[in-house]
């Protein structure tokens, strides 16, 4: 677990870097659970409320599951062979999958639509969704496992797991130290512009001609 708590700070001050440009009015609504968010013990380790944005929240949760994910992968390829052939062979078919618009994308965009949703009556020409695929290369089949192998790499992906659990854990005690300026930036840079929308709502709800509602004197 060495380096975790630096790695935890630098990606925190990536993400407080990254807030100030963020706009509530150009955020794209979801249409689906965000498998990466709901229920991430990240959001709660960072103090992250019921009212903070979900882009917001995912910005921090992806770059914070980067690093676990990252130490899986120093840990794979240093102690687990067999999953370690598994991973190169599983980058292989994908290389040869031909063209993927998720591939390549910073933290707080991985993981969502890579498509808007179309609007009534002005269909796309194309979406990058339809485009993934293409430029697929046929790929050479692979010998199927034997039983004794296919039992060491469920006993390698326990491991991994493991190591996966415990990294995450670790991740969530540093990102305790920083929970003051997280709440910081959000109170400063996120609130006020949910308050602004929230304030633009209600003006419309009232009307042009609708002062404030008095009682009966």
């Amino acid at each position: 677990m060495d380096g975790i708590d630096g790695r935890v700070r630098n990606a925190v001050d990536v993400w407080l870097r990254w807030l100030p440009r963020w706009q509530i009015g150009t955020a794209r609504p979801r249409t689906r659970i965000c498998r990466r968010c709901t229920g991430s013990p990240i959001a709660a380790a960072a103090g992250f409320g019921p009212d903070v944005p979900h882009p917001v929240q995912h910005a921090l949760i992806g770059r914070m599951s980067a690093i676990v994910e990252d130490a899986v992968d120093d840990y794979t390829a240093k102690n687990l062979p067999l999953l370690q052939r598994e991973l190169e062979r599983a980058a292989a078919r994908k290389r040869h999958s031909g063209y993927q618009p998720a591939d390549g994308l910073s933290p707080e965009f991985q993981g969502l639509d890579v498509d808007p949703q179309p609007e009534p009556g002005e269909p796309f020409l194309f979406t990058l969704g339809e485009l993934a695929g293409t430029g697929a290369s046929e790929q050479e089949p692979r010998e199927p496992l034997s039983d004794e192998a296919k039992a060491a790499l469920r006993h390698e992906i326990e491991l991994s797991d493991e190591c996966a659990r415990s990294t995450g854990t670790a991740v969530c005690l540093a990102l305790l130290d920083h929970r003051e300026r997280i709440a910081e930036a959000v109170e400063r840079l996120v609130e006020p512009q949910i308050a602004a929308l929230v304030s633009d709502m209600f003006r419309g709800l009232e009307g042009p001609d609708e002062g404030p509602r008095g009682g009966l004197f």
